[in-house]
């Protein structure tokens, strides 16, 4: 388990921290996640990384070494010695956390989680799971997309190599994964979470052998008769002959560049005629669900792809945008509700719901409102976390998967197609939009 060092935030989350200590500001406070606009060509998201997140908020605390390094920070040269002798080294994490399912599909400005909890810690942990929500939720997004184009066929994860750390790379296999991808190369993803790990060989293999047929053949002989031989080192047609004349029978060969579609019809073609109807085709090589797509479309007889860059890094929109705002503050029992005014970033206050209506199957709309409302459909966030501990237990990533491929099944085609971006309608109540009227008011005084 990899949990992150109550440091890995924004220096203002401290300072605030700080500020709030020293000027005595204990209100209990609420902050909502969620994404104001979907990324192009983006029609929904799938909700991701919560068990992360959770985590995160079960363990987070200071050691006394860090407390001693940011105490001698200049920023902090004037906060009163309490802060760093009482109040860091007590901190944990005491809040209620509201969060929607991992799997779920949803929406803009729709809460993916809303955190409760007194003001210093609600605050402290704002960067972290922006990071971690934010993340995973965009590669399970972009790995939706891919799987919805592959139609049925086999895809494994590929891009350690490209994402943006090692931790990156092991959390874009468990988001891919839990929307579909069967596979990962990953293989500390594999030990961590249960995903079934594969791999081929490298180009390297093949060019440290005199012979490429001797390449392969020993390749076959440690590892045996589930191999995937990487066929397009020197010439993918010529390596495809070679193989039907030295008798060997791997269970798959890998096409990793040139025409993808051109080159797998000549390749199946090749091994049906030699007898190898059994061995499958993998293509990999800088795809995404528009190539996958175009390759389908055009009769490719591929029958499992390989899909790094564009998963790992989330390639064509690689920061989802998620914010983390202040709804509501609570002192001595009484609510204020927060809003914000900013041009292009007005957001609505108050401690909110999701309510979701299927009809027939498909999603018609959902409906935003205040909690405690009553509104026809199921409500979406739920309580996971109270007084800092877990309220549900962990779900592995194929009880995810589930949830994932029902809500999934729910989108109506329109929206789940990959090559236009018309979302879900999400309808505000009455009593929201009073309580948006009301709140502006008395911000600005009128």
């Amino acid at each position: 388990m990899f949990v992150p060092s109550a440091l890995a935030t924004d220096l203002y989350q401290l300072t605030m921290m700080a500020g709030y200590d020293a000027a005595g500001y204990h209100a209990r406070t609420t902050f909502e996640l969620f994404v104001r606009e979907l990324p192009e060509p983006r029609s929904y998201l799938v909700a991701a990384g919560l068990e992360q997140a959770l985590e995160y908020l079960e363990t987070l605390s200071f050691t006394s070494e860090e407390i001693e390094w940011l105490r001698s920070l200049p920023v902090f040269r004037n906060v009163p010695p309490r802060f760093f002798l009482d109040v860091l080294p007590a901190f944990r994490f005491t809040g209620e956390i509201w969060a929607v399912d991992e799997g779920e599909v949803v929406f803009a400005n729709e809460p993916l989680l809303r955190v409760t909890a007194p003001a210093i810690e609600a605050q402290l942990v704002e960067t972290a799971l922006l990071a971690t929500i934010g993340f995973q939720t965009s590669v399970a997004s972009k790995a939706s997309r891919i799987v919805d184009a592959a139609r049925g066929r086999t895809l494994v994860e590929f891009g350690s190599r490209r994402a943006h750390g090692l931790e990156a790379a092991c959390f874009a296999a468990r988001a891919a994964n839990l929307v579909g991808f069967q596979g990962t190369s990953n293989v500390e993803a594999g030990r961590r979470f249960g995903i079934p790990v594969v791999g081929t060989m490298a180009h390297s293999w093949v060019m440290a052998f005199e012979d490429e047929v001797e390449a392969f053949r020993t390749y076959i002989d440690v590892f045996g008769a589930s191999t995937t031989l990487l066929i397009d080192t020197y010439d993918t047609v010529q390596a495809a002959r070679r193989i039907v004349e030295a008798g060997l029978h791997p269970a798959a060969v890998r096409l990793d560049s040139g025409e993808l579609g051109a080159l797998a019809k000549e390749v199946r073609s090749i091994f049906d005629a030699g007898g190898l109807t059994a061995t499958r085709i993998l293509a990999s090589g800088d795809l995404d669900e528009h190539r996958i797509a175009a390759l389908l479309a055009d009769g490719a007889p591929i029958d499992a792809f390989g899909v790094g860059t564009s998963v790992s890094t989330v390639r064509d929109a690689p920061a989802l945008g998620a914010v983390y705002k202040l709804v509501d503050t609570e002192h001595e029992g009484r609510h204020t509700p927060a809003i914000k005014l900013s041009t292009g970033k007005m957001t609505l206050p108050g401690l909110k719901q999701v309510w979701r209506v299927v009809d027939g199957g498909v999603i018609a709309h959902d409906t935003l409102g205040l909690l405690g409302e009553t509104q026809r459909g199921r409500p979406l966030l739920r309580c996971v976390m109270r007084e800092g501990k877990r309220t549900m237990a962990s779900r592995s990533i194929a009880e995810i998967a589930k949830t994932a491929e029902r809500s999934r099944e729910e989108l109506p085609s329109r929206v789940r197609a990959i090559d236009q971006s018309e979302s879900v309608a999400v309808t505000v109540t009455p009593a929201l939009k009073a309580l948006a009227d009301s709140s502006r008011a008395r911000v600005q005084g009128t």
